[in-house]
């Protein structure tokens, strides 16, 4: 059994594809959408990861979240990933517009934050929760400033993916027995050391739901002549974040500025300054051999980048909230949950919020240009 209590699935039938969703029991469809939230998951995810705060919420609201195509059980078609990560955010604005949601608050972690970011730029929103996102530049090859290092971003995409932990998904291994395993994955990769839940069979089992199919996960990859000889494709999940197919900065001159709060750990491994998925950091340590250099194949900024972008988002008369959580991994949502959600009430205005009381976070930082 993969869903918790009170949670529901269905299949959604839109124009594009067949998108299942989470839903709880008990949630009236006919909800304002200033009182309805809609989580979007990460890489190699689903909906399953958001039951446990799905459950947690207030009552009053209305909540959902969406499996992303190839990933739980929505239809596993192809994602083009010249497109970035419009496939996705496409099939969003399809599926809420089958549910009747003009505008919801959205929550995204991970890829499902570049997604948001990307929807936000196109439609309508309430607000946008950015859970450990990737950076607004894509996910390696760019300096801080956004400039992309090569011309074919080198290094960035599919090709960096482990061949092993693909097979692994693909035979749906939900054993611990070798470093590549989903299940060691999760646990080295995802959180934090020190998390433990009785739920893990589950989040291991929305990995496990991964398309491995051609154009899904994790894509194609071409030659480069650049270090470490590889460069994106183009289709596949992997290859949607490379710096010449996505990059959402522009959020700051949108017109209409949605409140956003950003959420993220200092032990994240997987989005970071110094991350355990970039290539280029992997290099410098010597992982990878033949690193050309700091000057020619520096790390991904990440987080900095992402601080530099809603900082401008920011003083263009956005606002913006900062809740930083020290010792925490990439699923902030998973491993502190009572100020993730605390957190999310605030934005979204519910009222009933300081009814649940959460003890101090480390850092909210409330900045923007009034």
């Amino acid at each position: 059994m993969t869903l918790l209590d009170g949670i529901t699935s269905r299949l959604i039938d839109t124009d594009r594809l067949s998108v299942n969703i989470l839903e709880r029991t008990g949630d009236s469809p006919e909800t304002a959408d200033e009182s309805t939230i809609v989580f979007i998951h990460g890489n190699v995810a689903s909906s399953l990861f958001w039951q446990e705060l799905m459950q947690d919420l207030p009552a009053e609201l209305r909540v959902l979240a969406v499996d992303l195509r190839g990933f739980g059980d929505t239809e596993h078609m192809p994602v083009d990933a010249t497109r970035g990560v419009r496939d996705f955010s496409d099939d969003l604005h399809a599926t809420l517009t089958e549910l009747g949601i003009e505008s919801a608050h959205l929550v995204g972690w991970s890829l499902g934050g570049a997604v948001i970011m990307q929807y936000a730029l196109e439609h309508p929103v309430r607000s946008l929760t950015l859970q450990a996102p990737a950076s607004p530049y894509g996910f390696g090859g760019t300096r801080r400033d956004g400039s992309r290092l090569t011309d074919d971003d080198a290094g960035c995409g599919a090709g960096g993916t482990n061949p092993d932990f693909v097979e692994r998904l693909n035979q749906r291994d939900a054993s611990d027995e070798a470093p590549t395993s989903p299940r060691n994955i999760f646990r080295n990769g995802f959180v934090a050391p020190g998390y433990t839940t009785e739920h893990e069979d589950i989040w291991v089992e929305s990995m496990l739901s991964t398309s491995t199919a051609t154009g899904n996960f994790p894509g194609d990859s071409a030659a480069s002549e650049h270090w470490p000889g590889f460069a994106p494709g183009r289709i596949g999940v992997g290859n949607t974040l490379a710096p010449k197919y996505f990059n959402v900065s522009s959020i700051v001159d949108l017109e209409e500025k949605p409140p956003i709060l950003w959420v993220h750990g200092d032990a994240d491994a997987v989005v970071s300054d110094a991350s355990f998925s970039d290539i280029n950091h992997l290099g410098a340590l010597g992982i990878v051999p033949d690193w050309p250099g700091e000057e020619i194949a520096p790390a991904q900024p990440m987080v900095s980048q992402t601080r530099d972008v809603l900082q401008a988002y920011a003083n263009a008369g956005g606002q913006v909230s900062e809740l930083a959580l020290e010792g925490v991994g990439h699923a902030p949502h998973l491993e502190r949950p009572v100020e993730f959600r605390r957190a999310l009430l605030e934005l979204i205005g519910y009222i009933g919020a300081p009814q649940h009381p959460a003890p101090p976070t480390e850092a909210i930082i409330l900045s923007s240009s009034d």
